[in-house]
């Protein structure tokens, strides 16, 4: 390694040195140019004076000058220009030409090319009061010779030609790239030219004076109302109130149509329920602005240039501007990889003075690239807005949900049927609470008791208290982990229970359910009992469930396995029966989120995380570090790897609570659902049926009763099973009373059958 480190300084070392000899020749060559005198001595021109060189190099400066512009001409710069660019790359420690000979056969002909242009115009011009070979004697002969044989259009043509192709060998430009930039610059110059005619036009005729006839005309007293301005902003002062786009892009003054009317009194109790109204929701004024063009424009340019500066070359090709952000669409060049643009990111971030910029490698359906640049006003997207589109009040699915608005601005919804369960992942205060919400009251605005209910799971204690009292609910707000523990087995029960309704109706799903239910409501025919029915179920109308879980991590803290298990037979077999999940973490980590969930629940949604690691972990890529926050959110629709990037509905929690009033004073007395659902009766039920499936637990107790010893080790050897299954024989039999509680090194006491 230190032998490594020597050579590396070694290296840099000679580096420096050339670039120091280059650089240190470059400037005598440069000052002796700039001072040279066509009366000093040279070899080819001895004067006859006695007295020293003018030149600021001396005698050596006299001669380089005066060869230098003998054969090259104003060319002889071009030297200079080559010396500094030779050692600034040679200081940088990279090589002056990294392409290879071709760029130095471009030199040679943009040299060549020059020089028998200029001579061909102008053969000698004054210059610092010197007379000088315009081309030098290369260029003069090389041009007298074309001219000799092409005439004067014919060399030009063939020498302009030649400065191009030689441009273009020795310099990373292309004609395409110029030409954009000139006819941008031109159409910038000509909007700018444009408005100032018409700003001059219009003062013009502001300071046009008014016609002596009409001031003392009394029957044109209409005309007079209608031509001055300020009269008219002095009559209605309610504008001034009314003029709020000093306010911001994210409006604080809000307008609140809401009124107690909407609140109904409890129904009857037929189980008629009321829809609440759109009232409750705030209506915010709109204050989106125009999307600025020659902002946008002058963006599109600052990206072009600055991929242009590592290598990238390319196009803006579209530019779409949406609520938080601005998506251009960029085409690379052929043989561009698109890995070198995503790795250009944050130096983009900074040309742009963005505070992230995320890059989409590459659009989906188009032979392009998606960068996507923060607005300077981000837009307000309310719930309201998402809920009154027509994708959201046209859709018949009884659990769509209102998640936001897309880049362009468009209502996004979403079927959780559909999903079937979703998965929410994102840091402490992105977001994700506020999706939850607008999850909740979307769901709430569509169905009643009747057609939805919920089982939330609040460790938290504070993010779901708001809705507690709600009739939706089937059991009161869970925040204790081990009473979520038995919630998640209790919804187990349930669709264990609705399989078998399910089967005994011969049915797939719960539409088909709850439509034969219908029909035979409407035929009203007698059939023989099922042998369901003859053991005590009775077939009933069965409303969705969705269950929300909004702190994952808690609860795998306390009980993973028993946790893990649940959540994974919920997401493998509750999808027919109307059992939905929906859970959402803020630690994205791989012993919160198992493979066995994962794999389970294909969509997703990622707010800002804080780094790739977490992102790949939710949604299976990066993408999700780069995200704004404030409802920001990357979502990952069921069936695809597509990612789409939302910006979520904002509901505050004003409106949560006029949402939750609105359906507490619709509660029951009397809730048939609620009243056969008991979580205290299920954990000890629920796990001794579990395991009394062990073939060999009968077999340990009476191997314990007889040794009258309790040990995991014991039951290991003496019935050759593994520890995770002695231990939960073990278990088991304190649950029992058979045995003692453990303590500490102390053997477990053996109380017996009967001590239970």
């Amino acid at each position: 390694m230190k032998d490594r480190l020597r050579f590396y300084q070694v290296e840099n070392k000679k580096h420096e040195i050339w670039a120091l000899c280059i650089l240190t020749i470059t400037l005598m060559v440069f000052f002796s140019l700039i001072s040279f005198h066509s009366s000093d001595p040279t070899f080819f021109n001895a004067s006859s004076m006695g007295r020293s060189p003018r030149n600021w190099i001396g005698s050596l400066g006299a001669h380089i000058s005066w060869s230098l512009f003998f054969f090259f001409g104003l060319a002889a710069y071009g030297f200079t220009f080559l010396g500094f660019w030779f050692s600034l790359c040679l200081f940088r420690g990279a090589p002056p030409l990294p392409y290879g000979r071709i760029q130095y056969v471009g030199i040679f002909l943009l040299f060549l090319s020059f020089m028998s242009l200029a001579a061909l115009h102008e053969p000698k011009i004054h210059f610092f009061g010197q007379e000088i070979l315009t081309g030098g004697e290369i260029g003069l002969l090389l041009a007298q010779f074309l001219a000799a044989r092409l005439n004067f259009v014919g060399t030009h043509i063939l020498l302009v030609g030649v400065f191009l192709i030689a441009l273009l060998l020795s310099t990373p430009l292309t004609i395409e790239s110029s030409l954009d930039w000139i006819c941008r610059q031109i159409s910038l110059c000509g909007k700018g030219a444009f408005s100032g005619a018409i700003q001059f036009f219009q003062k013009i005729r502001n300071l046009r004076p008014e016609p002596p006839e009409l001031v003392p005309v009394a029957a044109s007293r209409p005309r007079r109302v209608k031509k001055p301005s300020s009269p008219m902003v002095e009559a209605l002062p309610a504008p001034e109130s009314v003029q709020q786009p000093p306010a911001v892009p994210i409006p604080e003054a809000k307008k609140i149509t809401r009124n107690a009317a909407p609140i109904k009194p409890p129904p009857a109790a037929s189980g008629q329920y009321a829809l609440p109204p759109l009232d409750l929701l705030d209506a915010y004024e709109a204050t989106s602005r125009k999307p600025d063009m020659k902002k946008l424009e002058d963006n599109a340019a600052i990206l072009q240039e600055k991929l242009a500066d590592f290598g990238v070359q390319g196009k803006v090709m579209e530019i779409c501007p949406g609520p938080v952000i601005t998506m251009y669409e960029y085409a690379p060049a052929p043989g561009i990889k698109i890995s070198r643009i995503v790795g250009l990111s944050d130096d983009l971030s900074m040309a742009l003075k963005a505070v992230s910029i995320r890059v989409v490698a590459p659009i989906p359906g188009k032979a392009a690239i998606g960068i996507e640049i923060p607005n300077e006003h981000r837009e307000l997207v309310s719930i309201r807005t998402v809920i009154e589109s027509e994708a959201f009040s046209g859709s018949t699915a009884p659990l769509t949900i209102a998640l936001g608005k897309d880049i362009t601005g468009q209502p996004v919804v979403a079927n959780l049927a559909k999903m079937p369960h979703l998965l929410i992942a994102g840091a402490t205060g992105t977001g994700k609470s506020v999706c939850i919400n607008a999850v909740l009251s979307s769901l709430l605005f569509r169905n009643t008791p009747d057609d939805m209910r919920l089982l939330l799971i609040d460790p938290k204690r504070i993010e779901l208290s708001s809705y507690e009292g709600i009739p939706q609910l089937v059991h009161p707000v869970v925040t204790e982990p081990k009473m979520a523990t038995r919630a998640l087995r209790w919804a187990v029960q349930e669709m264990e229970l609705r399989y078998k309704l399910l089967a005994d109706k011969n049915v797939r799903n719960i539409e088909g359910y709850n439509r034969a239910l219908a029909r035979e409501e409407t035929t009203s025919t007698n059939t023989a009992p099922t042998p369901l029915e003859e053991s005590g179920l009775q077939h009933h109308r069965l409303p969705y469930i969705v269950i929300i879980i909004d702190e994952l991590a808690d609860l795998m803290m306390v009980a993973s396995r028993e946790v893990e298990e649940s959540i994974t037979r919920l997401a493998q077999m509750a999808r027919a029966c109307g059992i939905h999940l929906i859970l959402a973490t803020q630690r994205p980590s791989v012993d919160v989120l198992t493979g066995i969930i994962k794999a389970n629940i294909p969509t997703r949604i990622s707010f800002q995380v804080s780094s790739r690691i977490d992102s790949r972990t939710i949604i299976d890529g990066s993408g999700a570090e780069s995200l704004l926050g404030s409802g920001d959110m990357l979502f990952l629709p069921p069936g695809t790897a597509k990612l789409q990037r939302i910006h979520g509905a904002f509901i505050s929690d004003a409106e949560v609570q006029h949402l939750t009033e609105f359906w507490r004073v619709q509660q029951l007395a009397d809730d048939p659902l609620r009243e056969r659902v008991n979580f205290q009766e299920i954990s000890s039920s629920e796990g001794i049926q579990e395991e009394e499936l062990d073939e060999k637990y009968e077999e340990a107790i009476e191997l314990v009763l007889e040794t009258r010893q309790a040990s995991i080790s014991m039951l290991q050897r003496r019935l050759r099973v593994g520890y995770n299954r002695a231990a939960r024989m073990i278990e088991m039999m304190e649950q029992q009373g058979i045995v003692g509680a453990s303590d500490g090194v102390k053997p477990r006491e053996v109380l017996g059958r009967g001590a239970s």
